[in-house]
């Protein structure tokens, strides 16, 4: 019983650090493209079409640039599923900090004693925002 409370527990902790996107359609979206067809500009070129806003977070980590990196990849992954080829990149940042924590406890059975000590580390998230679009080829 002990054990599967323990599983639960941890498989509820694993969730929560997921990464995770959301979107918000704004246009049509068009067939499916491979994600390393899809660019990220700071301002929408000119004749750009809206297809969805867009929020992507990494997994839970430490705050490095390779959580960014991951979140910037994942709404580049989503806004290739609306058939996007391009990403204004509205903004990136942390999100869901967590204090430093720490317990301690201790217990006994018959002659047996156990105790323990847990230290909790600061972790965050990286989100990522921006607009998915589509560009048309050049002329």
């Amino acid at each position: 019983m002990k054990f599967r409370l323990v599983a639960a527990l941890f498989a509820v902790a694993a969730l929560a650090g997921c990464a995770s996107a959301s979107k918000v359609m704004l246009g049509q979206a068009r067939p499916a493209i491979d994600p390393s067809q899809v660019q990220v500009y700071s301002t929408p070129p000119p004749g750009s079409v809206e297809i969805a806003q867009l929020e992507a977070t990494s997994a839970v980590g430490f705050g490095t640039q390779g959580q960014t990196d991951a979140a910037v990849a994942r709404l580049k992954a989503e806004a290739a599923k609306l058939g996007a080829n391009g990403v204004v990149l509205v903004g990136v940042g942390a999100s869901g900090q967590s204090p430093v924590g720490m317990s301690v406890g201790a217990g006994s059975f018959g002659r047996h004693t156990g105790g323990g000590l847990s230290v909790g580390i600061p972790t965050q998230q990286k989100k990522a925002a921006g607009v998915a679009i589509w560009v048309p080829p050049a002329p």
